[in-house]
């Protein structure tokens, strides 16, 4: 006899929980360990001999291109596709990371942030101005607003995408290279959170009823 009583979409809350959750650490999980490889450059050249001779920025650049290979790989076997942004910001990393590598300059890959956030913010821009709420493309699955509220959304993501743009020229041009670093991973994420936990009344007001 099938239980009629449960509502549909209860039952798999649990597994979504757990996949936005592995989401999150596939997303999170190389920028961990580009953070280690800067602080701890040492100690891995002494695991992988053959990045002895280079300085601890450029082997947490080789570190974080590896690592950002292996989690668009368990994305797409896990969740059988590649999520847009981490996908975008992959390419990037391996372009700049690639010319960090080949140049020995590090200004490619502190620029990096740079790229990746302008590009992010002019594509939710521009697709504003051809009437196209590009956010809502990609969040669809985890919120569900009314037109007016997913323009507004993509409006400010938009706007926060070159904030962040901004900011990162004004930390790598400015401080070191340890600072950029540590700024990078403590401060983008906790500002990034901050805000949109910011957006939770605009996400209350234009949400759409659902039982």
């Amino acid at each position: 006899m099938s239980n009629s009583n449960i509502p549909t979409g209860q039952t798999p809350e649990p597994k979504a929980e757990q996949g936005q959750l592995m989401k999150l650490v596939l997303e999170l999980g190389p920028l961990a360990v580009f953070f280690f490889a800067n602080a701890k450059g040492d100690l891995v050249a002494s695991w992988l001999p053959f990045l002895s001779d280079m300085e601890p920025i450029f082997i947490a650049t080789a570190c974080f291109m590896v690592a950002t290979i292996l989690s668009l790989a368990v994305s797409r076997i896990k969740f059988g596709k590649l999520p847009i942004m981490p996908m975008i910001s992959g390419v990037v990393v391996f372009i700049f990371g690639g010319l960090t590598l080949y140049l020995q300059d590090d200004t490619f890959i502190k620029m990096k942030p740079t790229i990746v956030n302008l590009l992010f913010g002019s594509i939710l821009l521009v697709g504003l101005l051809f009437g196209k709420s590009l956010l809502g493309y990609v969040f669809d699955s985890v919120f569900q607003l009314n037109a007016e509220g997913w323009r507004i959304l993509t409006f400010r993501w938009g706007v926060f995408f070159f904030f962040l743009a901004i900011v990162n020229e004004v930390v790598w041009r400015n401080f070191s290279t340890d600072m950029w670093v540590n700024f990078k991973v403590f401060g983008v994420m906790p500002i990034t959170m901050i805000f949109g936990m910011l957006q939770m009344p605009l996400l209350t007001k234009h949400g759409l009823e659902q039982d």
